[in-house]
Protein backbone atom coordinates (compact mmCIF):
# COMPACT_ATOMS: atom_id res chain seq x y z
CA UNK A 1 0.00 0.00 0.00
CA UNK A 2 1.48 3.39 -1.09
CA UNK A 3 0.75 6.31 2.13
CA UNK A 4 0.74 9.77 1.22
CA UNK A 5 -0.53 12.00 4.08
CA UNK A 6 -0.93 16.15 5.13
CA UNK A 7 1.51 17.67 7.55
CA UNK A 8 0.34 20.14 10.10
CA UNK A 9 -1.16 21.62 12.78
CA UNK A 10 -4.59 21.29 13.74
CA UNK A 11 -5.86 19.18 10.57
CA UNK A 12 -9.18 18.41 12.12
CA UNK A 13 -10.63 19.88 8.93
CA UNK A 14 -8.25 19.66 6.40
CA UNK A 15 -9.00 19.52 3.12
CA UNK A 16 -6.65 17.12 1.75
CA UNK A 17 -7.89 13.84 3.13
CA UNK A 18 -11.32 13.91 2.09
CA UNK A 19 -9.95 14.83 -1.24
CA UNK A 20 -7.08 12.13 -1.95
CA UNK A 21 -9.67 9.19 -0.32
CA UNK A 22 -12.58 10.50 -2.77
CA UNK A 23 -10.27 10.83 -5.64
CA UNK A 24 -8.74 7.01 -4.96
CA UNK A 25 -12.29 5.89 -4.51
CA UNK A 26 -13.59 7.81 -7.80
CA UNK A 27 -10.95 6.97 -10.07
CA UNK A 28 -10.24 3.06 -8.64
CA UNK A 29 -7.16 3.66 -7.33
CA UNK A 30 -6.43 0.25 -4.84
CA UNK A 31 -3.14 0.59 -4.06
CA UNK A 32 -2.93 4.46 -1.72
CA UNK A 33 -4.19 5.33 1.27
CA UNK A 34 -3.95 9.29 2.70
CA UNK A 35 -3.64 10.18 6.15
CA UNK A 36 -3.60 13.03 8.12
CA UNK A 37 -0.43 13.78 10.05
CA UNK A 38 -1.35 16.55 13.41
CA UNK A 39 2.29 17.11 14.80
CA UNK A 40 2.85 19.82 17.19
CA UNK A 41 6.60 20.43 16.95
CA UNK A 42 8.08 19.74 13.62
CA UNK A 43 11.05 17.95 14.78
CA UNK A 44 7.99 15.31 14.77
CA UNK A 45 8.52 15.10 10.96
CA UNK A 46 11.50 12.79 11.22
CA UNK A 47 9.64 9.88 12.93
CA UNK A 48 7.34 10.31 10.23
CA UNK A 49 10.00 9.89 7.55
CA UNK A 50 10.62 7.00 9.02
CA UNK A 51 7.37 5.13 7.34
CA UNK A 52 8.65 2.13 4.46
CA UNK A 53 5.15 2.99 2.67
CA UNK A 54 5.38 6.69 2.84
CA UNK A 55 5.60 8.18 -0.97
CA UNK A 56 4.78 11.70 -1.05
CA UNK A 57 3.41 14.38 1.69
CA UNK A 58 1.93 17.82 1.75
CA UNK A 59 2.89 20.53 4.10
CA UNK A 60 0.26 22.78 5.08
CA UNK A 61 0.31 25.50 7.86
CA UNK A 62 2.44 26.29 10.25
CA UNK A 63 5.15 24.10 8.50
CA UNK A 64 5.72 25.21 4.74
CA UNK A 65 8.78 27.19 5.95
CA UNK A 66 9.51 24.91 8.66
CA UNK A 67 9.98 21.60 7.10
CA UNK A 68 12.50 23.29 4.74
CA UNK A 69 15.73 21.56 6.80
CA UNK A 70 14.45 18.28 6.60
CA UNK A 71 14.37 17.52 3.29
CA UNK A 72 17.61 17.05 1.09
CA UNK A 73 16.68 19.24 -2.23
CA UNK A 74 14.12 21.09 -3.11
CA UNK A 75 12.63 21.64 -6.40
CA UNK A 76 12.85 25.38 -7.69
CA UNK A 77 9.34 25.68 -7.25
CA UNK A 78 10.34 25.41 -3.55
CA UNK A 79 13.82 27.59 -3.73
CA UNK A 80 12.18 30.23 -5.22
CA UNK A 81 9.11 30.83 -3.37
CA UNK A 82 11.55 29.41 0.02
CA UNK A 83 8.26 27.55 1.67
CA UNK A 84 7.08 23.70 0.64
CA UNK A 85 3.95 22.03 0.28
CA UNK A 86 4.91 18.97 -1.63
CA UNK A 87 7.27 16.73 -0.94
CA UNK A 88 8.25 13.42 -2.78
CA UNK A 89 10.16 10.52 -1.66
CA UNK A 90 12.61 9.82 -4.87
CA UNK A 91 15.77 7.77 -5.23
CA UNK A 92 16.24 8.06 -1.33
CA UNK A 93 15.30 11.73 -1.29
CA UNK A 94 13.76 14.07 0.00
CA UNK A 95 12.62 16.98 -2.87
CA UNK A 96 10.52 19.62 -1.44
CA UNK A 97 7.97 21.35 -4.14
CA UNK A 98 5.28 24.35 -4.72
CA UNK A 99 2.30 23.70 -5.90
CA UNK A 100 0.50 26.57 -4.46
CA UNK A 101 1.91 28.64 -7.27
CA UNK A 102 -0.39 26.88 -9.78
CA UNK A 103 -2.79 26.18 -7.67
CA UNK A 104 -2.86 30.13 -7.31
CA UNK A 105 -1.78 31.48 -10.81
CA UNK A 106 -4.19 29.47 -12.26
CA UNK A 107 -7.14 30.01 -10.35
CA UNK A 108 -6.32 34.04 -10.34
CA UNK A 109 -5.43 34.55 -13.79
CA UNK A 110 -9.20 34.80 -15.42
CA UNK A 111 -10.16 37.16 -12.65
CA UNK A 112 -7.31 40.09 -13.47
CA UNK A 113 -8.55 43.11 -14.77
CA UNK A 114 -6.89 46.14 -15.92
CA UNK A 115 -6.65 47.90 -12.69
CA UNK A 116 -5.45 45.13 -11.34
CA UNK A 117 -1.85 46.18 -10.74
CA UNK A 118 -1.20 46.22 -7.24
CA UNK A 119 -2.21 43.79 -4.50
CA UNK A 120 -2.09 43.85 -0.71
CA UNK A 121 -1.14 40.77 0.71
CA UNK A 122 -2.58 39.80 3.98
CA UNK A 123 0.04 37.52 6.41
CA UNK A 124 3.25 36.52 5.86
CA UNK A 125 3.45 33.06 6.50
CA UNK A 126 4.47 30.52 3.98
CA UNK A 127 1.50 30.44 1.80
CA UNK A 128 2.10 33.76 1.52
CA UNK A 129 5.35 33.78 -0.32
CA UNK A 130 4.10 31.62 -2.71
CA UNK A 131 1.03 34.36 -3.55
CA UNK A 132 3.98 36.59 -3.95
CA UNK A 133 5.97 34.85 -6.12
CA UNK A 134 2.70 34.55 -8.38
CA UNK A 135 2.41 38.30 -8.53
CA UNK A 136 5.07 39.24 -9.07
CA UNK A 137 5.62 36.91 -12.67
CA UNK A 138 2.35 38.44 -13.31
CA UNK A 139 4.01 42.16 -13.04
CA UNK A 140 2.07 42.89 -10.02
CA UNK A 141 3.25 44.79 -7.47
CA UNK A 142 2.19 44.25 -3.83
CA UNK A 143 2.50 44.58 -0.02
CA UNK A 144 2.93 42.57 2.56
CA UNK A 145 0.73 43.53 5.81
CA UNK A 146 1.78 41.11 9.28
CA UNK A 147 0.51 41.34 12.62
CA UNK A 148 4.19 41.49 13.70
CA UNK A 149 6.94 43.81 12.84
CA UNK A 150 8.21 42.28 9.66
CA UNK A 151 10.90 43.82 7.96
CA UNK A 152 8.98 44.90 4.28
CA UNK A 153 5.65 44.55 5.91
CA UNK A 154 3.23 47.12 7.01
CA UNK A 155 1.21 45.96 10.37
CA UNK A 156 -2.86 46.74 10.58
CA UNK A 157 -2.93 49.59 12.37
CA UNK A 158 -0.96 51.39 9.52
CA UNK A 159 -3.03 50.71 6.73
CA UNK A 160 -4.61 53.90 5.44
CA UNK A 161 -7.74 54.36 3.41
CA UNK A 162 -5.33 55.18 0.25
CA UNK A 163 -3.48 52.18 0.90
CA UNK A 164 -6.92 50.50 0.42
CA UNK A 165 -8.00 52.43 -2.81
CA UNK A 166 -4.58 51.92 -4.23
CA UNK A 167 -4.48 48.35 -4.18
CA UNK A 168 -6.99 46.22 -6.02
CA UNK A 169 -6.40 43.58 -5.62
CA UNK A 170 -6.20 41.89 -1.21
CA UNK A 171 -5.47 38.23 -1.01
CA UNK A 172 -5.77 36.87 2.49
CA UNK A 173 -2.95 34.25 2.80
CA UNK A 174 -3.94 33.81 7.08
CA UNK A 175 -6.66 31.35 8.69
CA UNK A 176 -8.74 34.27 10.01
CA UNK A 177 -11.94 33.40 9.70
CA UNK A 178 -11.75 29.89 8.88
CA UNK A 179 -14.35 27.15 10.24
CA UNK A 180 -14.98 27.37 13.42
CA UNK A 181 -14.58 31.24 13.70
CA UNK A 182 -16.19 32.23 10.69
CA UNK A 183 -17.20 35.59 12.46
CA UNK A 184 -13.68 36.69 12.35
CA UNK A 185 -12.07 38.67 9.39
CA UNK A 186 -9.15 40.54 8.98
CA UNK A 187 -8.83 43.98 10.52
CA UNK A 188 -8.87 46.13 7.48
CA UNK A 189 -10.91 49.35 6.70
CA UNK A 190 -13.07 47.09 4.43
CA UNK A 191 -15.71 50.80 3.77
CA UNK A 192 -13.06 51.77 1.53
CA UNK A 193 -13.26 48.61 -0.98
CA UNK A 194 -14.99 49.29 -3.92
CA UNK A 195 -16.76 47.35 -7.16
CA UNK A 196 -12.91 47.60 -8.93
CA UNK A 197 -11.53 45.44 -6.10
CA UNK A 198 -10.99 41.98 -5.97
CA UNK A 199 -10.64 40.22 -2.69
CA UNK A 200 -9.16 35.83 -2.81
CA UNK A 201 -9.39 34.52 0.31
CA UNK A 202 -7.53 31.03 0.37
CA UNK A 203 -9.31 29.30 3.11
CA UNK A 204 -12.01 27.50 1.69
CA UNK A 205 -13.88 26.31 4.56
CA UNK A 206 -17.08 28.36 5.13
CA UNK A 207 -17.46 28.84 0.92
CA UNK A 208 -17.92 32.66 1.89
CA UNK A 209 -15.72 33.77 4.54
CA UNK A 210 -16.53 37.21 6.50
CA UNK A 211 -13.66 38.79 4.91
CA UNK A 212 -15.20 37.91 1.30
CA UNK A 213 -18.56 38.94 2.56
CA UNK A 214 -17.23 42.34 3.57
CA UNK A 215 -15.87 42.53 0.19
CA UNK A 216 -18.92 41.50 -1.67
CA UNK A 217 -21.00 44.24 0.31
CA UNK A 218 -18.66 46.87 -0.90
CA UNK A 219 -19.47 45.38 -4.55
CA UNK A 220 -16.08 43.63 -4.71
CA UNK A 221 -15.49 40.27 -7.20
CA UNK A 222 -14.60 37.49 -4.66
CA UNK A 223 -12.74 33.90 -4.99
CA UNK A 224 -12.00 31.44 -1.96
CA UNK A 225 -9.34 28.87 -1.99
CA UNK A 226 -11.21 26.02 -2.98
CA UNK A 227 -10.56 25.59 -6.95
CA UNK A 228 -6.53 26.67 -5.89
CA UNK A 229 -6.73 23.60 -3.67
CA UNK A 230 -7.94 21.11 -6.24
CA UNK A 231 -5.58 22.90 -8.64
CA UNK A 232 -2.41 22.49 -6.58
CA UNK A 233 -3.03 18.30 -5.06
CA UNK A 234 -3.72 17.43 -8.84
CA UNK A 235 -0.13 18.77 -9.55
CA UNK A 236 1.15 16.92 -6.14
CA UNK A 237 -0.26 13.70 -7.21
CA UNK A 238 1.36 14.01 -10.55
CA UNK A 239 3.94 14.68 -8.56
CA UNK A 240 4.33 11.80 -7.07
CA UNK A 241 3.59 9.34 -9.33
CA UNK A 242 6.45 10.74 -11.18
CA UNK A 243 8.37 8.73 -8.86
CA UNK A 244 6.63 5.65 -9.09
Amino acid sequence: MRTFGLIGFPLAHSFSKKYFTDKFQKEHIADAEYLNFPIEKIEEVELIFKNQNLCGLNITIPYKEAVIPFLDELDFSASGVGAVNTVVFRNGKKIGFNTDILGFENSLRPLLKVQHNKALILGAGGSSKAVAYVLKKLGIEFQFISRTQKENALSYAEIKPQTILEHKIIVNTTPVGMFPKTYDAPDIPYSFITSEHLLYDLIYNPDETEFLKRGKQQGAEIKNGLEMLQLQAEKSWGIWNEAK
